[in-house]
């Protein structure tokens, strides 16, 4: 199991466009389980409506666990889109 704290950097914080794109790139990684821990909740990142809602504003800080085949790979995948802002 590995994890990494990523901050939300979309003006607009997490919204149907960005969390489509997560949900799709961790739902590609079969082997893998991925979790987004922020405000108190846990989320399954394969899932659109649950990191909708989550509430990830612009500014807030999640964790983002990988666990299971891959996983380093999976997490710097999915770091990176947070930190490019999901391409917005």
């Amino acid at each position: 199991m590995v994890s990494k704290v990523v901050k939300v950097v979309n003006a607009q914080g997490l919204h149907m466009r960005p969390a489509g794109l997560l949900a799709k790139a961790a739902s590609a990684h079969k082997e893998c389980k991925v979790t987004l821990n922020a405000n108190g909740k846990s989320v399954n990142a394969k899932a659109v409506m649950q990191i909708m809602s989550a509430g990830l504003k612009c500014g807030t800080e999640v964790e983002v666990v990988c666990d299971g085949a891959d996983e380093q790979a999976v997490l710097d995948e999915i770091a990176g889109m947070f930190e490019n802002g999901f391409g917005e």
